[in-house]
């Protein structure tokens, strides 16, 4: 039989916007013309005036009449978004703010002939643009072998000429024009918005359109009396996207291509998004360095005119100290971070991150929200149990509703079985019921206008009875039974128990149970068929409870990502009970289940706070979805979007991370950020972590380079001011950038912390401006100190007091202060904890060996160096132990201070983590 309707009078969920319904207005150009019809005609208009005016009729087109209409308004294809080309690509990746940056400064450096300094920046500029384009081509191309139709072809009746008869035809749906006349099956899929002119037991999934997860059935009717011209779901008109799940019909082409419902969703506002989670996090401290950058210049230029009489031979120096202030690598890290979270996810996960930034807005996500189908659920029901009038268990209800399922199947001839029946059928076979005890006689199939299907059956020992086992809608099936069986004893059926039991079915409704009625009744053998009058007089057995089931991933999945501290959120088309019931058998609370209908006069602050202590909103409409994530984002939250159809792209370009599986609608997937191999949230919850691990590597190079940066700024002007020469020439601060750059990309490999993906990792700029700044003066601390020392040991030791040995003993003594930073602030596990050494402690142990040789090597003459004394390296070795010690100390008290409470042992690492990327600045 097919899918029952849920005891309760609410309207259908999962509307679609009625001006997404439309079809081709300007099909003909003037408005007698064929397709010129506009989108309330499809309810207004009987199907012969609506034949009419698209001058077609029931024998379909001739095919001079079809190739006209497709030479004149184009093939029946869905819009698709065009490729970005390498050019595009690249130039785009130049609208991050420090390559911007960087590039102006390269610009500047070359203008005063400093082509050194010029050309590491463009270096830098273009390898970030080259990897940062790269990644997006790799994640285009995997989408692009995603792509498929919505349908290959299509059964059409045309004729060869006017006086011609009509005849079948398999063509591409392409090649469908407005005015065909098109034949659907089971297992069909609609290849265009069409009316129905006739249909036999219809029904289609259409949940790709509106969400639903039950087949809707499907009449051909003539213009109904009252129809509403902006009905949203006609049960006269199918859509293209929708698929045939029992029975047949033909149908007249109403709108092909661009006009069809399913192309709608390319339309409008959809494709735009806002600023995501990522935007305003590294934007954030971009331009807040970014002012930093432009001051630096002009101020040292003007110090070292007012006090030292020097002018504009000191301009390569202070572009050099601007450049010394910017994290030149967070584009090349950010980017090598998020390829490498992406491809991980590829290969192990089968998840396609097409945009990278998306993959840290992943690691941001604080609330989840998603339907409730093919996702809490496996889109099949199950059978809870069986029940008699009393609502007592009896096995006795679910043998005969066995009995009906199977041979329904068998002797209607059914295509494809229907999903109840299924269940059933699975249900009674764990408990031995064996059908095939009894003789089939004929089946009356489901119909989606009486709401039942009939099998009549030849019972074991009574060949002078036939049996008609019933099974159906409760209100329906009760309206034809008169006597009701309990016990084992038969009473009548009078109105009392009758509205007793139609109470006890919406009452299961309500609490999420799908209930079947069955009845059966004994009547004298006949010649003739059985018809839909001979179901009457019968006797009430009792209900099959069906409910949803559950996906296996489904629980665990929950409880991983409540572990992670993201909300997860339902909204869902379906019923509220069905949706309350599945949280619930998950593990997941659903609190107090709103409905759209109750959220309809809210927006902006009060829908946030209205959803917010809320875990399912049924009774969803595209908009409602759409609505709903935008006022959490609105509320400072980061929202990731789950969905699969056509009303479901508004909500998914809504969110900050827009999710859909590989099998969802072409529109979605094109429109969606991140493509699931499968509908699973396990696979999320993994995408979620990599994402915050990616986060991790991003916040470890910004806390690190960023706080050494400052401080290293910070005492450059100092002994600019104080010294009659420069502390380091320009050609020696790119030296050392280069190699802490180099260094610098180990970052994006170290391995991630334990806990570090327990939070939302936002990049929150406040705290990494408080952070930096203590940690940054720190090391202009060490910095003085090690003036102290060369001015030391420029006194005591003869021969050493040229500004050659600062140099050299500076660009040491900075060389090893980053190496601590990166091996003290790092997020990744310590040495102690891995197998062997990880990609960081090596990188450090470079930098230490290139700082301690290159002053004493042959290069040092060249970059203006000179090897310092032996006392300077006894003397450093003081300064670097005192600063790693004032380093643990300051990390240890920031973690406190943040986390509120004193963290032993290795704790402090996550916290600071945490205080750093574990929320957003509200």
């Amino acid at each position: 039989m097919g899918s029952v309707p849920e005891i309760t009078a609410a309207p259908r969920p999962g509307r679609v916007p009625p001006d997404t319904g439309a079809v081709r207005a300007d099909a003909a150009g003037p408005a007698d013309g064929p397709g010129a019809v506009e989108p309330a005609a499809l309810t207004a208009l009987t199907a012969m005036q609506l034949m009419r005016r698209l001058d077609s009729g029931p024998r379909g087109l001739t095919e001079a009449q079809a190739e006209e209409r497709l030479a004149r308004f184009g093939e029946n294809t869905v819009p698709s978004w065009r490729p970005v080309s390498w050019p595009r690509r690249f130039l785009g990746a130049l609208r991050d703010p420090f390559t911007t940056v960087l590039l102006c400064l390269g610009l500047v450096s070359a203008a005063v002939a400093s082509w050194g300094t010029a050309l590491v920046i463009m270096t830098l500029v273009l390898v970030s643009c080259a990897l940062r384009s790269g990644g997006e081509h790799q994640a285009g191309r995997a989408m692009a072998a995603l792509r498929e139709l919505v349908a290959t072809t299509a059964t059409v009746q045309r004729r060869a000429g006017a006086d011609a008869r009509p005849g079948l035809r398999e063509l591409p749906v392409d090649q469908l024009v407005v005015g065909d006349v098109v034949r659907l099956g089971p297992g069909d899929l609609v290849p265009a918005d069409v009316r129905l002119l006739r249909a036999t037991g219809l029904t289609v999934h259409q949940a790709a359109l509106t969400g639903e997860s039950a087949p809707v059935p499907k009449q051909a009717l003539d213009a109904p009396p009252g129809a509403a011209p902006d009905a949203s779901e006609p049960p006269h008109l199918c859509f293209q996207g929708s698929s045939v799940a029992t029975g047949s019909g033909t149908g007249l082409v109403v709108a092909t291509g661009a006009d069809t419902r399913f192309a709608a969703a390319y339309r409008g506002r959809a494709r735009r998004r806002g600023e995501t989670a990522f935007d305003r996090s590294v934007n954030g401290i971009a331009w807040t360095l970014i002012r930093f950058m432009l001051l630096t210049p002009p101020l040292v230029l003007m110090a070292n005119a007012a006090l030292r009489g020097r002018g504009l031979e000191t301009l390569p120096f202070a572009v050099a100290v601007a450049v010394g202030l910017t994290p030149e690598m967070l584009p090349v890290i950010v980017t090598t971070s998020l390829a490498r979270g992406a491809g991980l996810l590829a290969r192990t996960s089968g998840v396609i991150v097409k945009r990278l930034p998306a993959l840290h807005d992943l690691g941001a996500i604080d609330v989840l929200c998603l339907d409730k189908t093919g996702t809490l659920t496996q889109d099949r029901p199950v059978v809870v149990r069986s029940a008699g009038p009393d609502g007592a268990p009896d096995p006795e209800v679910l043998h005969w509703a066995a009995v009906n399922a199977f041979w329904t199947i068998e002797l209607a001839e059914l295509p494809v079985p229907d999903a109840l029946d299924e269940a059933v059928l699975a249900a009674a076979n764990e408990q031995d019921t064996d059908p095939l005890e009894y003789e089939g006689i004929a089946a009356l199939p489901f119909d989606p206008v009486v709401r039942m299907s009939t099998a009549v059956v030849r019972r074991p020992g009574r060949h002078g009875t036939h049996t008609l086992v019933v099974k159906g809608a409760v209100e329906d099936v009760l309206a034809r039974c008169g006597r009701l069986r309990s016990g084992g004893h038969e009473t009548a059926l009078d109105e009392a128990a009758r509205e007793r039991l139609l109470r006890y079915a919406a009452q299961e409704a309500d609490g999420g149970v799908r209930l079947l009625a069955v009845a059966r009744a004994d009547r004298r053998p006949r010649l003739g068929d059985h018809t839909d009058a001979d179901v009457r007089g019968l006797t009430f057995l009792g209900f099959v409870a069906l409910g949803d089931a559950l996906a296996p991933s489904a629980a665990d999945a929950l409880r991983a990502l409540a572990e992670r501290e993201v909300a997860v959120k339902v909204l869902t088309g379906d019923h509220p009970g069905t949706t309350a019931r599945a949280c619930r058998d998950l593990g997941l609370a659903p609190g107090e289940v709103l409905t759209a209908g109750r959220l309809a006069g809210l927006d902006g602050p009060a829908l946030a706070e209205a959803v917010a202590g809320a875990t399912v909103v049924a009774r969803c409409t595209a908009q409602d979805k759409a609505r709903i994530v935008t006022a959490l984002r609105a509320a400072g939250h980061t929202t990731g979007f789950l969905g699969d159809g056509v009303n479901d792209l508004p909500a998914l370009h809504a969110a900050d991370v827009g999710i859909c599986p590989r099998g969802a609608v072409p529109v979605a997937r094109e429109g969606a950020d991140v493509v699931l191999a499968d509908k699973d949230l396990t696979a999320i919850e993994r995408a979620i972590t990599t994402g915050r691990n990616a986060s991790g590597s991003i916040a470890a190079y910004l806390r690190i380079t960023l706080s050494s940066n400052l401080g290293n700024v910070i005492a450059m002007l100092a002994a600019g001011l104080l010294l009659p020469f420069l502390p380091m020439l320009p050609a020696q601060v790119l030296v050392q950038n280069l190699c802490f750059d180099a260094a610098q990309l180990s970052l994006a490999h170290d391995r991630p912390a334990r806990g570090a993906a327990r939070r939302p990792a936002v990049l929150r700029p406040r705290v990494f401006l408080r952070f930096i700044t203590a940690f940054g003066l720190i090391n202009a601390a060490a910095d003085l100190a090690t003036f102290g020392v060369l001015a030391f040991v420029a006194h005591t030791t003869p021969g050493t007091d040229s500004p050659t040995m600062f140099h050299a003993g500076w660009f040491t003594e900075n060389l090893l202060t980053q190496g601590l930073v990166m091996l003290l602030l790092r997020t990744g596990r310590r040495t102690a904890e891995e197998r062997g050494l990880g990609p960081v402690p090596l990188a450090v142990t470079g930098l230490a060996v290139v700082g301690l040789l290159l002053p004493v090597s042959p290069v040092a003459p060249l970059l203006a160096m000179s090897a310092p004394p032996p006392l300077y390296y006894l003397l450093l070795s003081v300064v670097l132990t005192l600063y790693g010690a004032a380093l643990a100390c300051a990390r240890a008290r920031y973690a406190r201070r943040e986390s509120g409470e004193g963290v032993p042992g290795g704790a402090p690492e996550r916290s600071a983590e945490h205080a750093l990327v574990g929320g957003q600045d509200r």
